[in-house]
C-alpha cells in the first residue's frame, strides 16, 4: 500500500515539477478617466401660441402645447447647484403695441422645479439641483388675459440658460 501511494505522488509530483520552479513577477498600471463638467437641455417644443379667448371667461389664456416638458443633465463638482433660468427677450410685441412679459407666468411640476413670472431684465429661476444629475419636469405656461390689449399678433423670445458650475 506505501508503495502505490509513493508510485501515485511521484506520477504526480514529476511532471509538476516544473511548475513549482516557476518564477512570477508583478507589476502595476496607472488608469485615469477625465470626466469633464457638463450641461444639457432639452425642450419638448421649440414656439408656443396663446389663442384668444374672453377676458370675462378666461382671464388667463393658456399655451396651446399644453406642458412644455424640460429635460435637463449635467455633470458638476459633488456639492455645486445646478440651476435653469428663463429670460424673456422684451415684452410682448406686436408692431408698436406691447402687452407687459410680466403677464407671463408658469406653473412647474418635477422635482427641483419652481413657478414663476416672466422678466425682460433678470433672468428667472426655473429649477435648481445639487450636484450631478438629469431631472425632467414641466412648465405650464398662461398669459394674463385683458379687454385692454390692442389687436394683434404678439411674439417675444425666451432663452432657458443651464449652469453646470
Amino acid at each position: 500500500m506505501r508503495r502505490l501511494l509513493a508510485l501515485i505522488v511521484a506520477l504526480v509530483l514529476v511532471p509538476a515539477a516544473p511548475l513549482l520552479r516557476a518564477a512570477s513577477k508583478t507589476d502595476t498600471l496607472t488608469v485615469s478617466a477625465t470626466v469633464a463638467a457638463r450641461a444639457k437641455l432639452t425642450l419638448s417644443s421649440a414656439s408656443m401660441t396663446f389663442a384668444d379667448a374672453d377676458p370675462d371667461t378666461v382671464p388667463s389664456m393658456p399655451a396651446n402645447i399644453g406642458a412644455l416638458t424640460i429635460t435637463a443633465g449635467a455633470r458638476t463638482t459633488l456639492g455645486s447647484t445646478v440651476s435653469l433660468v428663463v429670460l424673456a427677450s422684451s415684452d410682448l410685441q406686436s408692431g408698436l403695441d406691447t402687452i407687459a412679459v410680466s403677464n407671463m407666468a408658469w406653473t412647474a411640476t418635477g422635482a427641483g422645479f419652481v413657478a414663476g413670472t416672466m422678466n425682460k431684465t433678470t433672468a428667472q429661476a426655473v429649477g435648481s439641483w445639487a450636484s450631478s444629475g438629469l431631472w425632467s419636469g414641466t412648465q405650464s405656461y398662461a398669459v394674463a388675459n385683458s379687454w385692454n390689449y390692442s389687436t394683434g399678433t404678439y411674439t417675444t423670445t425666451l432663452t432657458y440658460t443651464l449652469t453646470a458650475p
